[in-house]
């Protein structure tokens, strides 16, 4: 047992910013990122629905998610 929850063994995975919901984010309510916005400019494209350039990181994340379940884009 690990005594010391900041301490990993050495078999454990680092916890993963990549599985934080997006309403969690400090930095959620900022504009979305260029990459983001490049991203996201490509699958709305793809899915032939329209490009919001106004949108928070955070709803950036979720039409990204939403959009690559629909193109199937980004899964493994």
């Amino acid at each position: 047992m690990n005594e010391n929850p900041k301490k990993r063994d050495a078999g454990e995975a680092a916890p993963s910013n990549l599985e934080k919901d997006p309403s969690d984010w400090v930095t959620g309510d900022e504009p979305m990122t260029g990459a983001q916005a490049s991203y996201l400019k490509t699958l709305s494209e793809e899915a032939g629905e329209p490009f919001d350039p106004a949108l928070t990181k955070a709803d950036a994340s979720r039409r990204i998610d939403e959009l690559q379940a629909r193109t199937g884009r980004g899964r493994d």
